[in-house]
Protein backbone atom coordinates (compact mmCIF):
# COMPACT_ATOMS: atom_id res chain seq x y z
CA UNK A 1 0.00 0.00 0.00
CA UNK A 2 1.07 3.32 -1.14
CA UNK A 3 1.47 5.16 2.63
CA UNK A 4 1.69 9.03 0.52
CA UNK A 5 -2.22 8.12 -0.56
CA UNK A 6 -3.25 7.81 2.74
CA UNK A 7 -4.14 9.43 5.98
CA UNK A 8 -2.26 7.84 8.41
CA UNK A 9 -4.24 7.04 12.32
CA UNK A 10 -2.53 9.94 14.91
CA UNK A 11 -4.64 8.84 17.36
CA UNK A 12 -6.92 5.98 18.83
CA UNK A 13 -10.00 5.48 20.46
CA UNK A 14 -10.31 2.69 23.58
CA UNK A 15 -14.00 1.41 23.84
CA UNK A 16 -13.06 0.12 27.01
CA UNK A 17 -15.82 -2.22 29.27
CA UNK A 18 -19.32 -1.27 28.05
CA UNK A 19 -21.14 -0.67 30.76
CA UNK A 20 -24.10 1.61 32.39
CA UNK A 21 -23.29 5.38 34.12
CA UNK A 22 -23.32 4.15 37.06
CA UNK A 23 -21.50 0.92 37.12
CA UNK A 24 -18.75 3.42 35.42
CA UNK A 25 -18.97 4.98 38.65
CA UNK A 26 -19.02 2.32 41.10
CA UNK A 27 -16.14 0.80 38.71
CA UNK A 28 -14.27 4.00 39.24
CA UNK A 29 -14.50 3.84 43.14
CA UNK A 30 -13.59 -0.12 42.93
CA UNK A 31 -10.33 1.02 41.03
CA UNK A 32 -9.28 3.62 42.67
CA UNK A 33 -9.45 2.44 46.09
CA UNK A 34 -7.75 -0.79 44.49
CA UNK A 35 -4.96 1.45 43.07
CA UNK A 36 -4.13 3.13 46.22
CA UNK A 37 -4.07 -0.25 48.32
CA UNK A 38 -1.77 -1.18 45.29
CA UNK A 39 0.62 1.51 45.78
CA UNK A 40 0.68 1.78 49.52
CA UNK A 41 1.00 -1.86 49.91
CA UNK A 42 3.89 -2.58 48.00
CA UNK A 43 5.78 0.72 48.78
CA UNK A 44 5.34 -0.60 52.62
CA UNK A 45 6.79 -3.94 51.56
CA UNK A 46 9.91 -1.94 49.66
CA UNK A 47 10.01 0.43 52.53
CA UNK A 48 10.62 -2.23 55.08
CA UNK A 49 12.76 -4.33 53.38
CA UNK A 50 15.39 -1.34 52.98
CA UNK A 51 14.85 -0.43 56.62
CA UNK A 52 15.18 -3.33 58.39
CA UNK A 53 18.50 -5.03 58.35
CA UNK A 54 16.71 -8.59 59.14
CA UNK A 55 15.21 -8.30 55.42
CA UNK A 56 18.60 -7.75 53.82
CA UNK A 57 17.77 -11.09 52.04
CA UNK A 58 17.71 -12.73 48.72
CA UNK A 59 14.22 -13.75 49.35
CA UNK A 60 13.35 -10.03 50.29
CA UNK A 61 15.62 -8.57 47.54
CA UNK A 62 13.37 -10.41 44.94
CA UNK A 63 10.16 -9.04 46.82
CA UNK A 64 11.38 -5.75 47.20
CA UNK A 65 11.88 -5.86 43.18
CA UNK A 66 8.39 -7.37 42.34
CA UNK A 67 6.83 -4.93 44.60
CA UNK A 68 8.46 -2.57 41.93
CA UNK A 69 7.47 -4.39 39.57
CA UNK A 70 3.98 -4.67 40.73
CA UNK A 71 3.54 -0.62 41.64
CA UNK A 72 4.65 0.29 37.43
CA UNK A 73 2.90 -2.40 36.61
CA UNK A 74 -0.28 -1.60 37.43
CA UNK A 75 -0.05 2.26 36.81
CA UNK A 76 0.84 1.77 32.90
CA UNK A 77 -2.61 1.18 32.67
CA UNK A 78 -5.26 2.13 35.78
CA UNK A 79 -4.37 6.16 35.95
CA UNK A 80 -5.20 6.07 32.03
CA UNK A 81 -8.17 3.85 32.61
CA UNK A 82 -9.38 5.75 35.70
CA UNK A 83 -8.94 9.23 33.83
CA UNK A 84 -11.36 7.97 30.94
CA UNK A 85 -14.05 6.33 33.26
CA UNK A 86 -14.17 9.74 35.05
CA UNK A 87 -13.82 11.76 31.75
CA UNK A 88 -15.48 10.51 29.37
CA UNK A 89 -12.76 10.90 27.04
CA UNK A 90 -11.86 7.60 25.32
CA UNK A 91 -8.72 8.37 23.28
CA UNK A 92 -5.22 8.11 23.63
CA UNK A 93 -2.51 9.31 21.05
CA UNK A 94 -0.26 7.19 18.78
CA UNK A 95 2.44 7.63 20.74
CA UNK A 96 0.61 7.63 23.72
CA UNK A 97 -0.36 4.40 22.85
CA UNK A 98 3.12 2.76 21.81
CA UNK A 99 4.13 4.00 24.81
CA UNK A 100 1.48 2.56 26.91
CA UNK A 101 1.83 -1.20 25.23
CA UNK A 102 5.60 -0.89 25.51
CA UNK A 103 5.24 -0.36 28.83
CA UNK A 104 2.60 -2.76 29.77
CA UNK A 105 4.28 -5.28 27.71
CA UNK A 106 7.52 -5.08 28.90
CA UNK A 107 6.74 -4.88 33.30
CA UNK A 108 4.69 -8.15 32.04
CA UNK A 109 7.40 -10.54 30.61
CA UNK A 110 9.62 -8.80 33.35
CA UNK A 111 7.56 -10.30 36.36
CA UNK A 112 7.24 -13.37 34.59
CA UNK A 113 11.07 -13.83 34.56
CA UNK A 114 11.48 -12.55 37.79
CA UNK A 115 8.92 -14.72 39.45
CA UNK A 116 10.94 -17.89 37.94
CA UNK A 117 14.24 -16.40 38.92
CA UNK A 118 11.93 -16.36 42.82
CA UNK A 119 11.69 -19.95 42.28
CA UNK A 120 14.61 -20.59 41.89
CA UNK A 121 15.95 -18.75 45.07
CA UNK A 122 13.10 -21.06 46.66
CA UNK A 123 14.44 -23.78 45.32
CA UNK A 124 17.70 -23.44 46.87
CA UNK A 125 16.72 -22.19 49.81
CA UNK A 126 14.40 -25.71 50.82
CA UNK A 127 16.48 -28.22 48.41
CA UNK A 128 20.65 -26.55 49.79
CA UNK A 129 20.02 -24.87 52.83
CA UNK A 130 23.41 -25.22 54.15
CA UNK A 131 24.23 -23.70 50.47
CA UNK A 132 22.05 -20.91 50.04
CA UNK A 133 24.30 -18.37 51.21
CA UNK A 134 26.79 -19.72 49.63
CA UNK A 135 24.96 -19.79 46.14
CA UNK A 136 22.41 -16.68 46.47
CA UNK A 137 25.09 -13.82 46.58
CA UNK A 138 24.24 -10.61 46.04
CA UNK A 139 26.26 -10.43 42.87
CA UNK A 140 24.32 -13.48 41.79
CA UNK A 141 20.86 -11.96 42.75
CA UNK A 142 21.55 -8.61 41.16
CA UNK A 143 22.42 -10.64 37.97
CA UNK A 144 19.39 -12.72 38.08
CA UNK A 145 17.16 -9.39 38.38
CA UNK A 146 19.15 -7.78 35.30
CA UNK A 147 18.83 -10.92 33.20
CA UNK A 148 14.92 -10.46 33.86
CA UNK A 149 14.37 -6.91 33.15
CA UNK A 150 16.96 -7.33 29.88
CA UNK A 151 14.99 -10.39 28.89
CA UNK A 152 11.81 -8.22 29.24
CA UNK A 153 13.49 -5.81 26.86
CA UNK A 154 14.63 -7.82 24.43
CA UNK A 155 11.33 -9.56 23.92
CA UNK A 156 8.97 -6.43 23.83
CA UNK A 157 11.05 -4.23 21.83
CA UNK A 158 11.05 -6.28 18.93
CA UNK A 159 7.37 -6.83 19.48
CA UNK A 160 6.59 -2.82 19.14
CA UNK A 161 8.57 -2.07 17.04
CA UNK A 162 7.40 -4.35 14.46
CA UNK A 163 3.80 -3.47 15.41
CA UNK A 164 3.89 0.09 15.22
CA UNK A 165 5.86 -0.17 11.91
CA UNK A 166 2.43 -0.98 10.69
CA UNK A 167 0.72 1.81 8.77
CA UNK A 168 -2.83 2.43 10.42
CA UNK A 169 -4.88 3.99 8.38
CA UNK A 170 -8.49 2.47 8.34
CA UNK A 171 -10.31 2.13 11.67
CA UNK A 172 -8.91 3.65 15.01
CA UNK A 173 -11.24 1.74 17.53
CA UNK A 174 -9.55 -0.57 19.62
CA UNK A 175 -11.68 -2.59 21.03
CA UNK A 176 -10.48 -2.71 24.57
CA UNK A 177 -9.28 -0.62 27.61
CA UNK A 178 -5.64 -0.08 26.93
CA UNK A 179 -3.59 -0.57 23.95
CA UNK A 180 -2.94 -4.21 23.51
CA UNK A 181 -1.37 -5.75 20.52
CA UNK A 182 -4.06 -8.11 19.28
CA UNK A 183 -6.97 -5.67 19.04
CA UNK A 184 -4.55 -3.47 17.58
CA UNK A 185 -2.75 -5.49 14.89
CA UNK A 186 -6.40 -5.99 13.51
CA UNK A 187 -6.53 -2.31 12.67
CA UNK A 188 -3.49 -2.29 10.27
CA UNK A 189 -3.32 -1.62 6.49
CA UNK A 190 -0.36 -3.70 5.78
CA UNK A 191 -0.12 -7.58 5.96
CA UNK A 192 0.13 -8.54 9.78
CA UNK A 193 1.20 -12.37 9.17
CA UNK A 194 4.37 -11.96 10.20
CA UNK A 195 4.37 -10.09 13.46
CA UNK A 196 1.13 -12.04 14.26
CA UNK A 197 3.64 -15.52 13.58
CA UNK A 198 6.31 -13.65 15.64
CA UNK A 199 4.08 -12.34 18.87
CA UNK A 200 2.35 -15.81 18.99
CA UNK A 201 6.12 -17.24 18.79
CA UNK A 202 7.68 -14.66 21.57
CA UNK A 203 4.86 -15.07 24.07
CA UNK A 204 4.66 -18.89 23.68
CA UNK A 205 8.40 -19.50 24.41
CA UNK A 206 8.54 -16.89 27.54
CA UNK A 207 5.13 -17.85 28.67
CA UNK A 208 5.37 -21.37 28.64
CA UNK A 209 9.44 -21.45 29.46
CA UNK A 210 9.59 -19.61 32.49
CA UNK A 211 6.11 -21.75 33.36
CA UNK A 212 8.03 -24.57 33.07
CA UNK A 213 11.14 -23.86 34.78
CA UNK A 214 8.71 -22.71 37.76
CA UNK A 215 7.04 -26.02 38.14
CA UNK A 216 10.20 -28.05 37.90
CA UNK A 217 11.80 -25.44 40.96
CA UNK A 218 8.47 -26.02 42.59
CA UNK A 219 8.33 -29.61 41.70
CA UNK A 220 12.11 -29.89 43.48
CA UNK A 221 10.66 -28.19 46.49
CA UNK A 222 7.61 -30.07 47.42
CA UNK A 223 9.21 -33.50 47.01
CA UNK A 224 11.82 -32.18 49.49
CA UNK A 225 9.06 -31.37 51.92
CA UNK A 226 7.91 -34.50 51.98
CA UNK A 227 11.25 -35.92 52.87
CA UNK A 228 11.30 -33.35 56.01
CA UNK A 229 10.59 -35.69 59.49
CA UNK A 230 8.89 -32.78 61.39
CA UNK A 231 5.47 -32.30 60.44
CA UNK A 232 5.63 -28.91 62.12
CA UNK A 233 8.92 -27.93 59.64
CA UNK A 234 6.69 -29.34 56.52
CA UNK A 235 3.74 -26.83 57.31
CA UNK A 236 5.91 -23.75 58.05
CA UNK A 237 8.04 -24.86 54.87
CA UNK A 238 4.47 -25.57 52.29
CA UNK A 239 3.02 -22.57 53.52
CA UNK A 240 5.65 -19.86 52.20
CA UNK A 241 5.99 -22.48 48.95
CA UNK A 242 2.13 -22.15 48.92
CA UNK A 243 2.27 -18.35 48.90
CA UNK A 244 4.72 -18.14 45.79
CA UNK A 245 2.59 -21.17 43.59
CA UNK A 246 -0.85 -19.03 44.28
CA UNK A 247 1.27 -15.73 42.47
CA UNK A 248 2.25 -18.20 39.99
CA UNK A 249 -1.09 -20.11 39.47
CA UNK A 250 -2.79 -16.17 39.33
CA UNK A 251 0.15 -14.66 36.64
CA UNK A 252 -0.08 -17.61 34.60
CA UNK A 253 -3.22 -18.54 34.58
CA UNK A 254 -4.93 -15.06 33.59
CA UNK A 255 -2.13 -14.97 30.81
CA UNK A 256 -2.60 -18.24 29.38
CA UNK A 257 -6.83 -17.49 29.34
CA UNK A 258 -6.21 -14.22 27.36
CA UNK A 259 -3.75 -15.98 24.63
CA UNK A 260 -6.62 -18.75 24.52
CA UNK A 261 -9.15 -15.97 24.04
CA UNK A 262 -12.53 -17.47 23.99
CA UNK A 263 -15.35 -16.71 21.93
CA UNK A 264 -17.14 -13.97 22.86
CA UNK A 265 -20.57 -15.23 24.38
CA UNK A 266 -21.42 -12.46 26.35
CA UNK A 267 -21.86 -8.73 25.62
CA UNK A 268 -18.76 -7.82 28.13
CA UNK A 269 -15.96 -9.73 26.60
CA UNK A 270 -14.88 -11.79 29.09
CA UNK A 271 -11.03 -11.50 27.83
CA UNK A 272 -10.80 -7.55 29.04
CA UNK A 273 -12.71 -8.50 32.50
CA UNK A 274 -9.25 -11.03 33.01
CA UNK A 275 -6.91 -8.53 31.86
CA UNK A 276 -7.91 -5.54 34.08
CA UNK A 277 -8.03 -8.25 37.06
CA UNK A 278 -4.81 -9.13 36.04
CA UNK A 279 -3.94 -5.14 35.87
CA UNK A 280 -4.97 -4.74 38.99
CA UNK A 281 -5.41 -7.79 41.31
CA UNK A 282 -2.71 -9.67 41.13
CA UNK A 283 -0.46 -6.02 41.99
CA UNK A 284 -3.21 -5.70 44.72
CA UNK A 285 -2.81 -9.24 46.19
CA UNK A 286 0.97 -9.59 45.81
CA UNK A 287 1.71 -8.04 48.87
CA UNK A 288 -0.67 -10.04 50.83
CA UNK A 289 0.33 -13.43 49.66
CA UNK A 290 3.65 -12.55 50.00
CA UNK A 291 4.87 -10.44 53.00
CA UNK A 292 1.74 -9.71 55.01
CA UNK A 293 1.00 -13.29 56.46
CA UNK A 294 4.05 -13.54 57.42
CA UNK A 295 5.05 -13.47 60.40
CA UNK A 296 9.14 -12.35 59.78
CA UNK A 297 7.61 -9.49 57.68
CA UNK A 298 4.85 -8.29 59.99
CA UNK A 299 7.66 -8.22 62.83
CA UNK A 300 9.85 -6.29 60.64
CA UNK A 301 7.03 -3.82 59.73
CA UNK A 302 6.24 -3.62 63.75
CA UNK A 303 9.99 -2.55 64.64
CA UNK A 304 10.19 -0.35 61.17
CA UNK A 305 7.06 1.73 62.53
CA UNK A 306 7.93 2.12 66.07
CA UNK A 307 11.63 3.27 65.43
CA UNK A 308 9.55 6.04 62.89
CA UNK A 309 7.47 6.77 65.80
CA UNK A 310 10.43 7.46 68.71
CA UNK A 311 12.19 9.36 65.75
CA UNK A 312 8.97 11.58 65.48
CA UNK A 313 8.82 12.02 69.06
CA UNK A 314 12.70 12.61 69.54
CA UNK A 315 12.08 15.70 66.49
Amino acid sequence: MDRKNVTLVTEFILLGIPLSQELQILLFVVLSACYVITVVGNATIIAVSLHDAQLHTPMYFFLGNLALLDICFTSAIVPKVLFNLISGSKTITFHGCLVQSYVYFLLGTTEFLLLAMMSFDRYVAICHPLRYGTIMKPKLCLKLILCSWIGGFLDTIVQTVLTFRLPFCGSNIIDHYFCDVAPLVKLACGDTHLIGMLDLILASSLVLGSLFFSMVSYGCIIFAITKISSVAGQKKTFSTCASHLTVVFIVYGSCIFMCINPAKNSKIDSTKIVALLNSILTPLLNPFIYSFRNKTFKEALKRTLKKNYISNQKA
